[in-house]
């Protein structure tokens, strides 16, 4: 999947990218949000173990959360998973330490560098902090731009892979990108990846809500 860069993190390994794809897809279709590993292992094909030790590497870095099965009949109930998606149901205690521990590391830079901060609030700049350092663990170099809400991934590590992986492997790092703005809690959200003209270049852009949302009081209201 890469071009010989160093790629780590839940991104690094195709079949966890696969893994991670239908759990989001299981919590985006209205239903209980969750899989068994038998759910997993019929629509990859991989062998149980090896879809445990995927799940487990997941956990541990707070991309996926483990629930047992609420059973009213005999059997031993299976553990289930979701993504960490940040919201109530779906929050991971594993991804919410990493952020604060960014935050921290981020306050610690910005006060032995001063004119390292961000524009921003201070919700958003602790959410930036633990998306850049996200970012940083899965092999990417990312160069935020504060005023344009952007964060420019080029070169992707991803370029030299195979174009038929490359529309998955964008959908799901995008959703780990939105987990992680969502565990670190602020008004910033990760809204695409935008379309580039040559494979290396990779852009996402993200959205204020707070912004928008005081935008739209003033024109209700005839301030704009």
């Amino acid at each position: 999947m890469s071009n010989g860069g160093s790629v780590c993190g839940p991104i690094s390994s195709y079949s966890r990218v696969r893994i991670l794809h239908l759990l989001f897809e299981a919590g985006h279709s209205g239903a209980s949000g969750e899989l068994a590993i038998g759910d997993l292992c019929e629509a990859t094909g991989l062998h149980p173990n090896t879809v445990r030790e995927h799940l487990q590497r997941l956990i541990e870095g707070g991309y996926v959360i483990p629930t047992v099965e609420h059973r009213t009949t005999r059997g031993r109930p299976r553990t289930l998973y979701r993504a960490a998606t940040g919201a109530p149901d779906a929050s991971s205690p594993v991804a919410r330490n990493k952020a604060k521990a960014a935050a921290r590391r981020g306050d610690l830079l910005r006060s032995v560098l001063p004119g390292t901060g961000t524009a921003l609030g201070k919700d958003a700049t602790y959410q930036l902090d633990a998306l850049v350092e996200h970012l940083e663990e899965s092999g990417f170099e990312p160069v935020v731009d504060d005023r344009g809400l952007t964060v420019d991934l080029s070169p992707c590590p991803h370029a030299a892979g195979r174009p038929e992986d490359r529309p998955m492997l964008c959908q799901v790092h995008l959703g780990l990108m939105q987990g992680i703005l969502a565990e670190a809690g602020g008004p910033l959200e990760a809204e695409c990846v935008r379309e580039a003209a040559l494979p290396s270049e990779c852009t996402v852009q993200l959205r204020d809500t707070a912004a928008q949302a005081s935008n739209r009081t003033g024109v209700a209201h005839g301030m704009a």
